[in-house]
């Protein structure tokens, strides 16, 4: 009779589990297609048009946009197999690595290419290109997340080299006033004469230097704190190596700091990558509030760029999450998420690993992937409308 019970138990038991299931399923397909007002994007797949001279970009990892939305790149290149036409003799006709920095006008064509290291040792090019920024005057700032990239390049539109900021060659200190180590980007205050950088892989700190000058002015760690690269993190102080999701509130950032984002009023954005949250200053370093995105997320983290819409209130904060393979859409006031786009894959409109993003004036989204993803998709921006929750994909619809 017991083990009736027993059997007839656990009939009951997997029956509950398997009803619990259904509703959990049918729960998430139905987030999946709740409809809520919010921007609306369908990706360009003929954005940008073919390269010339055969060329293929490798790691593209860091996007920007001037004033004239001309849009830039910056890749790590290709080598081996995949550049057969760069070898002595050639292996084949295609393909040979394109130059470093790459610039492209809003149709997508593009306008030219350079970089790379100097043949006069002028400067320290960086040992793995990350990031970059175009400045008021055109000027393009590269940052790199190597062990030796404790500087940042300034280099005319044309790619002539103007200045250093920052000694090369130096190892983490989080508050050295020479030098940086391991910039993950840069950002521009035009009206304070002001730079932001995300320093970043090696230190745990935002940066800001003067614009002129490159002499660093202030900087903070994580909730404004002094940075301290001494700090052990949740996971190390349980034993472990990595992200703890039983603490979210770490008093310092983890590297990488992957972004600095300066808003029109007066605030500034910061990607606390693997802690999968954005904290919020004012331009003087001071807390002001932080969010978190996909908070569980393991690895790389869930926040590894965020751009503003062109509005002059900047209503929507987009952040790239390349972990989860999607661009969250956030009400910038309340800081909640409302959409997606975006999802694992790759084809037009999907992500193996999205990694920086940036806005035109059209407010067009602009997105880069590293790791075996090498793409920059466009997606063109269809205004406020009625959308699902999770816009996937967003190719174009039918008719269109």
């Amino acid at each position: 009779m017991s083990r009736r019970r027993n059997l007839i138990f656990g009939g009951s038991l997997v029956a509950t589990m398997a009803l619990l299931g259904m509703v959990r399923t049918g729960l998430e397909e139905m987030a999946s297609t709740q409809m809520v007002q919010a921007p609306m994007f369908e990706v360009d797949p003929f954005w940008p048009k073919p390269l010339p001279n055969g060329w293929i970009y490798g790691t593209v990892i860091g996007v920007t946009i001037d004033a004239q939305d001309n849009v830039y790149i910056v890749h790590r290149g290709v080598g081996g197999a995949e550049a057969a036409a760069d070898q002595d003799p050639p292996l084949a006709e295609c393909c040979s690595s394109a130059p470093p920095v790459m610039q492209f006008d809003p149709e997508g064509n593009f306008i030219r290419g350079w970089g790379g290291p100097s043949e006069t040792d002028e400067y320290v090019w960086p040992g793995s290109n990350h990031g970059l920024g175009v400045d008021q005057m055109g000027n393009i700032w590269i940052g790199g997340n190597s062990g030796g990239d404790s500087h940042v390049l300034k280099f005319s539109n044309e790619g002539q080299y103007l200045q250093t900021y920052g000694e090369p060659q130096q190892g983490r200190d989080s508050n050295s006033q020479t030098h940086f180590s391991q910039v993950a980007d840069v950002e521009f205050d035009f009206a304070a004469n002001e730079a932001y950088f995300s320093d970043g892989y090696g230190n745990r700190r935002v940066a800001v230097v003067d614009i002129e000058t490159g002499e660093i002015k202030r900087f903070w760690g994580a909730y404004g704190n002094v940075p301290d690269d001494s700090y052990q993190y949740e996971g190390a102080r349980q034993g472990g190596t990595g992200w703890s999701s039983d603490d979210y509130m770490e008093q310092q950032f983890r590297t990488p700091v992957h972004c600095a984002e300066p808003s029109n009023d007066g605030l500034v954005y910061v990607c606390d990558r693997p802690n999968n949250r954005v904290q919020v200053f004012t331009t003087m370093g001071e807390f002001v509030r932080e969010a978190f995105f996909a908070p569980a997320t393991l690895g790389d983290g869930a926040v590894w760029d965020i751009a503003f819409s062109p509005d002059a209130e900047q209503s929507w904060l987009y952040i790239a999450d390349g972990k989860n393979a999607r661009i969250r859409i956030v009400n910038r006031e309340t800081m909640q998420e409302v959409s997606t786009i975006g999802t694992g894959g790759r084809y037009a409109g999907m992500f193996q690993a999205v990694h920086s993003i940036d806005t035109d004036s059209q407010g067009n989204i602009y997105v880069t992937e590293t790791y075996e993803g090498r793409r920059v998709h466009k997606f063109v921006y269809k205004g406020i409308q009625s959308v699902p929750r999770h816009q996937g994909a967003t190719w174009p619809s039918e008719g269109n």
